[in-house]
């Protein structure tokens, strides 16, 4: 990753002091990361912010190609599910992967339809990458949803049988 942010649009995500750790984590999960620049609170910033001097403010990473940024801010905001990411998965192995990794220490109360909370709040979808063509197709579109409705981590086999 180069020193300088490639794409136009780049989350920005606020955790409250514990980024570099929801970063290594994320980065252990996928199988194509980096780990970027890391920013640090100078005497100024932390005396602003009530961070410790010299601790992680910013810490750039790429997920699959995807750029993001991770700030500590502090306790001020959280995630909520009105912004989620989703893993287009290819096969059920990949599901299980990104599933099985993300729900570790998560809320297991936030799990449905393929959508889980991760043990920072941030919410996913992990779905198969074939479920907008199984969606589109008029004929199965309501036997897939009916599949999907009850399920936590998606099954293709059931939603290709569907």
């Amino acid at each position: 990753m180069s020193a300088r942010i490639r794409q136009k649009i780049t989350p920005f995500l606020w955790f409250d002091n514990n980024a570099e750790e929801a970063v290594n984590f994320y980065a252990s999960v996928f199988r194509d990361s980096a780990i970027g620049i890391v920013t640090r609170f100078s005497a100024e910033g932390a005396q602003a912010s009530g961070m410790p001097e010299g601790s992680v403010m910013t810490i750039a990473f790429s997920l699959e190609g995807q750029e993001f940024v991770a700030i500590n801010g502090g306790p001020h905001f959280r995630f909520t599910e009105a912004v989620s990411f989703v893993v287009s998965c290819e096969t059920q192995a990949d599901i299980d992967h990104y599933w099985n990794h993300l729900t570790a220490g998560g809320d297991p109360a936030a799990q449905q339809c393929g959508w889980l909370k991760d043990r920072y709040g941030l919410s996913w979808q992990i779905v198969p990458a074939v479920l907008p063509e199984l969606m589109r197709d008029p004929e199965r579109a309501g036997r897939v949803m009916k599949a999907v409705l009850p399920m936590k981590k998606i099954d293709l086999a059931v939603l290709i049988g569907a």
